[in-house]
């Protein structure tokens, strides 16, 4: 797979008051995939995949706002929580007139993309769920301290959270579980980090952790949309995860039988080593269908 002839657009689209960054390749005609990124990333992540895939889809992958180069406005008086940016997505796809699309969802992608299937679920063609939560079982012990934090956000559990805004800390979500860290680029982690270390996006991020709280209470719901639509879902997870573990890809066939689940050997950010595999289990699950 190559995607020598569809070179890889960057842009801007206002949606929600918002300036939102967005990456974008292949055919309009072409299959949509709608690909999410998580913390602490960006639409950077997708970068190989949508090379490889190119040929075959239409690519579309946003930087969710406090991510990547989304620009929001001093004076919009944005709220960082995951309804929020459940709201900005409904209307990044509105303001680019995708009427259908597989959802890939990963980390923060999750909730937030799940959100946009609940708000308009005709438009949902399948879903791809690499350690992209919707389980309660999913959630595992590495969840503790925000744990603390979401039943006392007293100050001191908000700034024992800060560690996790280091680089150091997001080198090690990148290499944590991986059997061969040399396949990881050292700017993604770099990148991440400068781009968390802007003015007041610490503030952000551990809003949007305290908020992440909320998500649970949406599982039932995410659910009861796997039940009720039992789209072609492909969940290819990470299975040294520590924060998404394997119990939470399971669970996917538990709402849909049809769902097929696949664990990697491989940590969070799977993608970044097994980019070629995922790019072509994609292809097989989806790259024929043409809803």
């Amino acid at each position: 797979m190559s995607s020598t002839h569809h070179p890889v657009h960057h842009r801007y689209v206002e949606a929600d008051g918002l300036r939102v960054f967005y990456r974008e390749a292949g055919d309009p005609s072409a299959p949509t995939l709608l690909l999410l990124h998580g913390f602490p990333t960006s639409s950077l992540m997708f970068r190989e995949l949508i090379d490889k895939l190119a040929d075959r889809f239409h690519l579309v992958a946003p930087d969710l706002p406090g991510f990547g180069f989304t620009e929001v406005p001093p004076q919009r008086g944005y709220v960082y929580d995951f309804d929020h940016l459940g709201h900005t997505l409904e209307a990044f796809v509105d303001a680019l007139n995708l009427q259908r699309y597989v959802l890939y969802v990963f980390d923060y992608g999750a909730p937030t993309g799940l959100r946009l299937a609940l708000a308009k679920p005709e438009r949902v063609a399948g879903l791809i769920s690499q350690n992209g939560n919707a389980y309660l079982e999913g959630l595992g012990d590495a969840w503790d301290p925000m744990r603390r934090y979401w039943a006392d956000p007293s100050a001191e559990n908000r700034e024992a959270l800060r560690q996790f805004l280091t680089l150091d800390a997001t080198r090690w979500q990148y290499e944590n579980g991986e059997r061969d860290i040399s396949l990881i680029a050292p700017e993604a982690y770099h990148l991440d980090t400068l781009l968390m270390q802007r003015p007041g996006n610490a503030d952000i991020q551990l809003d949007l952790t305290l908020d992440y709280a909320n998500n649970l209470t949406l599982y039932p719901q995410f659910q009861q949309f796997f039940r009720d639509h039992r789209v072609p879902t492909l969940v290819i997870w990470g299975e040294h995860d520590p924060f998404f573990i394997p119990p939470g890809a399971h669970a996917y066939r538990r709402d849909n039988p049809d769902a097929q689940v696949e664990l990697l050997d491989a940590g969070h950010f799977a993608l970044a080593t097994h980019g070629g595999h995922i790019a072509r289990r994609i292809a097989q699950v989806f790259g024929a269908r043409r809803d």
